[in-house]
C-alpha cells in the first residue's frame, strides 16, 4: 500500500451468475485527492462503489481501508470504519418519510451519543455547509427539487465529518448550472474539510473541473491517469469517450476558464 493511498483494492473479482463484472481489477485512491471513476454502461462503476463500502460481496480479492482489511470486519469494529465515511447514492437517496433534518441526524443518532440541542445546531451547520436555505431542514424529500436532494443526500454523507465520502453520479440530471454549482461544491468541500472524494461519473464537465485522477473502468480492468495522460491513451473506448465532441467541447471550456 502506498503511503498517502487510503483505499487500496487488489485482485477483486466481481460477478453475479455467469457474468464477470471485475477481473483482477487494482485501485489505489489516495488521500486527500477527488478519484472519478468512468467507464460504459455494464463496466460496473456502482458495483465498485458498493463494494468498497461494503454493500457488495466480491467474488475474490482484497480491500483495506486505512490500512486495514474490510473483510474481517464486524460489529463495533465495521461500525467505527462506518463513521469513517459518507455515501451520497444517486439522486440523494433520502427517506422520503424524514425531514432533511431527521435525515441528515440518522447517522448522528447511530454513531454518535450527542445530546439533541447539539445535534440540531450540528444539522443546521451540514445544512448550511452544502448551500441550503436553513428552513430547507423542515422540508420533505418531495418538496425538494432534484439540486436541492442531492445538496440534502450529501448533507446527510457529512453528519460524522467524514475523511471519505462516495458520490454516485452525483450531477445525474441536473441542469448545467445545478451541475456546475454542484461541482464547485465538492471542490469546496474537499479543500475545506481535507476530504478525499470517490466519485462515479459520466459528466465529463465534472471530471475536468472536479478530479485529480480517473480511473477508467475497461476490460473488467481500472485504468488510472490524469485527464491529460488519459487523452493519450490508445484505447478505443478511452479515446471516443475523450476525443469525441462532448469531450473535446468540455476539455475546450475548461482551457478557457483557465
Amino acid at each position: 500500500m502506498t503511503q498517502d493511498a487510503i483505499i487500496q483494492v487488489r485482485g477483486l473479482i466481481n460477478q453475479f451468475g455467469q457474468q464477470r463484472i471485475h477481473d483482477d481489477l487494482d485501485l489505489d485512491v489516495e488521500r486527500g485527492e477527488v478519484l472519478g471513476v468512468v467507464g460504459g454502461s455494464g463496466t460496473g462503476k456502482s458495483v465498485l462503489l458498493r463494494t468498497i463500502v461494503g454493500l457488495n460481496r466480491p467474488r475474490a480479492g482484497s480491500i483495506r481501508v486505512f490500512g486495514e482489511e474490510m473483510s474481517g470486519l464486524t460489529g463495533e469494529d465495521l461500525k467505527r470504519f462506518l463513521r469513517r465515511w459518507g455515501v451520497l447514492f444517486q439522486d440523494g437517496a433520502l427517506f422520503s418519510s424524514l425531514t432533511v433534518a431527521q435525515n441528515i441526524q440518522i447517522a448522528m443518532n447511530e454513531h454518535t451519543t450527542v445530546p439533541p440541542q447539539l445535534r440540531d445546531e450540528i444539522t443546521r451547520l451540514k445544512i448550511d455547509m452544502v448551500g441550503l436555505p436553513l428552513e430547507a431542514g423542515s422540508k420533505y424529500p418531495s418538496e425538494l427539487s432534484g439540486g436541492m436532494r442531492k445538496r440534502a443526500g450529501l448533507a446527510r454523507a457529512l453528519a460524522v465529518d467524514p475523511e471519505i465520502v462516495f458520490l454516485d453520479e452525483p450531477t445525474a440530471g441536473l441542469d448545467p448550472i445545478g451541475a456546475a454549482a454542484f461541482d464547485q461544491l465538492i471542490l469546496d468541500l474537499k479543500q475545506s474539510l481535507g476530504l478525499t472524494v470517490f466519485m462515479v461519473t459520466h459528466d465529463l464537465d465534472s471530471l475536468i473541473t472536479v478530479t485529480d485522477r480517473i480511473a477508467v473502468l475497461v476490460d473488467k480492468k481500472a485504468k488510472v491517469g490524469t485527464v491529460e495522460s488519459l487523452m493519450r491513451d490508445n484505447d478505443p473506448w478511452i479515446r471516443e469517450y475523450f476525443h469525441g465532441p462532448r469531450g473535446r467541447a468540455a476539455v475546450a471550456a475548461s482551457h478557457k476558464a483557465h
